[in-house]
């Protein structure tokens, strides 16, 4: 019985290995959204060209989040990509990551008059 379990166990690991992560569009200086539709699936949306920093996608998608906030959308996280890497939008600030699921990396933080800065760049007094 104990074989058996662990033939099973191990049939399950290798088969979740083979499950393929979804994968941030990587079109160079093209900014995305990452909507949710029903199914799980998931849509990504032009929101800007020709940027040439994760930072200027990160404020073209900040603005589109205030914007539906302002418009009363209630979804205050939202998700982005700029090639090839995840971008989370949230109330706390910016974080980056290699993958959907992955370990997240701050980018930049709120400065409490509504603009983005990178951590540390502040002075607080």
């Amino acid at each position: 019985m104990r074989h058996a379990a662990a033939i099973l166990l191990l049939g399950l690991l290798a088969l979740s290995a083979c499950t393929k992560e979804l994968e941030a569009p990587a079109d160079r200086g093209v900014c995305w959204h990452m909507a949710s539709l029903p199914g799980g699936k998931v849509r990504f949306n032009k929101v800007a060209e020709n940027r040439t920093s994760v930072e200027q996608c990160a404020v073209a998608l900040e603005a589109m989040r205030l914007r539906f906030l302002g418009l009363g959308g209630g979804n205050e996280d939202i998700v982005g990509a700029y090639q090839g890497q995840y971008l989370f939008l949230g109330r706390q600030g910016v974080f980056f990551s290699q993958s959907l699921n992955g370990n997240r990396y701050l980018l930049l933080v709120p400065t409490g008059d509504g603009r983005l800065a990178k951590p540390g760049a502040i002075q607080q007094q």
